[in-house]
């Protein structure tokens, strides 16, 4: 199979939606997924597609309680195309399914150098007859509100009529994910439907709540020596053109479907519908279509292609694939974060949490103004945070650990275990450490562009008030002269509440106490940075006072780290947890990822156990290099070293199921920067994630984004070990002998395409010529200069 498709044979219905997910195709403004033209939304089947940004929200009764929540909107369905045979001495057939028809052959090819779904199959028409059907899909990545359809029947050894009926489909809902199917779910409302002769029809509608208007306008032709007799029929919710086409055996006959979505947030436009028509009526045919957006993904594949051999370079091209449809340069045009699962599906529906961490330190290096749009939504929606902050009694910005349109908190507060059938409390929200990756991604991505007007802008202004609120949260215990932060959730998630407690959060989580200390030291540091005018600018702005601002010195010193046995603990208390028995469990129920949902249904609680979902201390090594990790801690007070590190990860690699695709990637890139073997096991995992689908069913919900772009950074920052921090590239290169050749381009400071390679025992560094300075590369045991026009071959020494 070649390295740029993938292919599924055959028609396996209890596959169908985790296909549909993996044959999602979008361009950053949409995507639709990759369900069967014919097939509207069933069990089986789910033709989703999703606006980037396009919510709504709506009220729910769930075990007596009312609950408001918001999801990305599943819009109307475009893709929908069906048709049913007539022999030339007989009557019509029923429309094709694939359910109830013979299929011969059937095959799906996902190309991803053209970013085209393309399936075939022959379907049998009566003893000797055959039918022959080619379809290929895009979503346009250069024109960012077309789609086509192409479909090319071919009759073999029979003569006839071929109806097809192309429609736009209203009656939609939100029904991707069946534990949310108690909930209320129809968002598409005021549906319109309308036609345009001689080809297009077209549909309107508004979302329930947010009021975004929504219109979609297809137009279908035929490309056929026989010309079809054509209808177009505008329905309640439904705009359909039936077209009757003349089926000759060994002539095929070609039906182009293109399609304009627009939405009332797009800019530079008065009317959707009007808009909608307009562009479809001046759209190409499929073929300049076609050629048009491969165009476009040439030139994202230049900017951003990964070169690894075999298998896993096959799955990295794969994940980069899905993150370019989700966060594209049409992203940057857009007001929208990074959706956990992708425009793919319906999980965590829509909703933006902490995966932002994994995705712009690729995206920094190689679409640095995607990354910039992404970390301005955060920004437009700091006023939002800042008042969350003091409806809890705090100052600064108290980001929400889910969020949507607005920036308000998004996290249910009661959530299902399918196991039990039980509604349970959700204290998710007291995951605060998300304001710590928020801070996190702005430093990394103004140190990798040297976009120090951001910095000293925008990116302060958050760092300040996300510093404010860590100094605020954290209280002097006299008794030690620690500081400590009461009552969070860290990234393990499990664990919630001591077992017993009254109320939920948990006391000095390590990672929560050590990212807060980093925040606080690096605004300190950007404060005195910044050009005396700007600082009293941004206090004023701000309305910092003079006293905050020692405080945070005390604070980012004095911040509690708690040990147990060796080990850094994972919070206060951990040590005084029942051990699980891991092997009886395992013998039990062979795969236990989500433990949790186990446990609760057996009426225990997970938060009686050392036992973690995911990584949370460990993400640390994930986040900060040895060197600088070491800092954090000397700088806190305490010794790390190596042993106290070593003993850490064992620790906690004992304790953890892996209930989360984030976790395999940490692990993996922990383990390989402590140069350890099993390191290649846990990315192998990370890479499979969503093709094996390993976490039992969810990825036909959503790929999982920040699993997908963090193997990408695997190989960019974690392999390499990159760092971009003193105006230099730092490298401290990772063995991991069965990635141990990769090459990659990127994008730093004004230079576009630096080629980075590694191949037997040395690194390549080549800096395309230009009229940008010289580049400063260090590694531990030397610097180099690297002048535009320079290629630097490194011998990196032996492990």
């Amino acid at each position: 199979m070649s390295e740029w498709t993938w292919e599924w044979t055959g028609y396996d219905p209890t596959a169908e939606q985790l296909r549909e997910s993996l044959c999602t195709l979008g361009n950053g403004y949409f995507a639709t997924r990759g369900a069967l033209p014919e097939c509207r939304a069933d069990l089986v089947h789910y033709p989703g597609t999703y606006a980037a940004g396009c919510y709504d929200r709506l009220d729910s009764t769930v075990a007596g309680r009312r609950v408001v929540n918001e999801d990305l909107v599943n819009l109307p369905n475009w893709l929908l195309l069906r048709f049913r045979l007539r022999r030339a001495e007989g009557t019509w057939g029923p429309w094709f399914s694939p359910s109830t028809h013979s299929l011969l052959d059937h095959r799906h090819t996902l190309d991803l150098r053209r970013a085209t779904l393309t399936r075939s199959f022959r379907h049998r028409t009566g003893e000797t007859g055959v039918l022959g059907v080619e379809q290929t899909r895009l979503v346009h990545m250069g024109d960012p509100h077309l789609a086509a359809l192409r479909t090319v029947f071919t009759a073999e050894g029979w003569s006839g009529e071929i109806e097809i009926e192309s429609c736009l489909d209203g009656e939609v809902i939100n029904g991707n994910v069946h534990r949310y199917r108690a909930l209320s779910h129809r968002h598409v409302t005021r549906v319109r439907t309308g036609a345009q002769e001689p080809h297009t029809v077209w549909l309107s509608c508004r979302t329930s709540t947010s009021d975004i208007a929504v219109a979609l306008a297809a137009r279908t032709k035929v490309v056929s020596d026989r010309p079809p007799s054509s209808e177009l029929r505008p329905g309640r919710h439904r705009a359909t053109h039936r077209l009757v086409i003349p089926a000759v055996p060994g002539r095929p006959v070609t039906v182009e479907k293109t399609v304009a979505l627009h939405t009332s947030r797009d800019t530079a436009i008065s009317d959707p519908l009007g808009e909608a028509v307009d562009r479809v009526s001046n759209a190409a045919d499929f073929p300049t279509l076609l050629d048009s957006h491969t165009a476009a993904w040439e030139q994202l594949w230049r900017r951003a292609d990964i070169q690894v051999s075999g298998e896993a370079g096959r799955t990295l091209r794969f994940h980069l694939f899905h993150v370019l449809q989700t966060l594209s340069p049409h992203t940057a045009d857009l007001d929208v974060g990074v959706p956990a699962r992708g425009l793919h599906g319906e999980a965590y529906r829509g909703h933006v949490f902490w995966d932002e961490l994994f995705v712009l330190p690729y995206l920094n290096l190689h679409f640095p103004e995607v990354s910039r749009a992404l970390l301005n939504y955060r920004h437009r929606r700091l006023p939002r945070a800042c008042r969350a902050a003091a409806a809890a009694g705090r100052a600064g910005a108290m980001y929400p650990w889910q969020s949507g349109s607005d920036g308000r908190e998004e996290s249910q507060e009661w959530h299902l275990n399918p196991r039990s059938g039980r509604w349970l409390p959700d204290h998710s929200r007291l995951q605060h450490h998300v304001g710590s990756a928020i801070a996190y991604n702005v430093w990394q991505y103004c140190e990798a562009t040297g976009d120090t007007e951001y910095l000293h802008t925008k990116g302060a202004e958050m760092l300040l008030q996300i510093a404010r609120f860590w100094a605020d949260l954290a209280v002097l215990d006299t008794a030690t002269g620690r500081y400590r932060i009461r009552g969070v959730v860290g990234p393990d998630e499990y664990h919630d509440s001591y077992p017993g407690a009254e109320s939920p959060g948990l006391d000095d989580n390590t990672y929560t106490n050590v990212t807060a200390a980093w925040v606080l030291t690096r605004t300190l540091e950007l404060l005195r940075r910044l050009p005396a005018w700007r600082r009293e600018e941004l206090f004023q702005r701000v309305r910092l006072g003079a006293e905050e601002v020692p405080k945070w010195e005390e604070v980012s010193r004095r911040l509690r780290v708690p040990f147990h046995q060796g080990v850094i603990s994972q919070f206060d208390g951990y040590d005084n947890l029942a051990e699980l028995d891991w092997d009886a469990y395992r013998a039990r129920y062979g795969t236990f990822r989500r433990l949790d949902r186990i446990l609760e249904s057996e009426g225990d609680t997970v938060n009686r156990f050392k036992a973690s979902k995911q990584a949370d201390v460990l993400m640390l090594g994930y986040l900060f290099s040895p060197a600088e990790l070491r800092a954090l801690f000397r700088r806190l007070g305490y010794d790390l070293d190596d042993d106290i590190w070593r003993r850490t990860v064992d620790y906690y690699l004992r304790r953890t199921s892996h209930g989360s695709t984030l976790s395999e990637l940490v692990h993996g890139l922990v383990l390989a920067k402590a140069r350890r073997a099993e390191a290649w096991q846990y990315v192998h995992d990370a890479l499979e994630a969503d093709i094996a689908d390993i976490q039992g069913g969810t990825t036909g919900e959503g790929v999982h984004l920040g699993a997908m772009a963090g193997t990408l950074d695997l190989v960019q920052r974690g392999l390499t070990g990159l760092e971009t921090r003193e105006d230099a590239l730092w490298l401290h290169p990772v063995p991991l002998p069965t990635l141990s050749e990769y090459g990659f381009t990127m994008h730093y400071r004004g230079h576009w395409g630096i080629r980075v390679r590694r191949r037997g025992g040395q690194l390549e560094i080549a800096v395309p010529d230009s009229d940008e300075s010289s580049i400063r590369v260090v590694l531990a045991d030397r610097a180099v200069t690297v002048a535009p026009g320079e290629t630097c071959v490194l011998v990196l020494p032996e492990e």
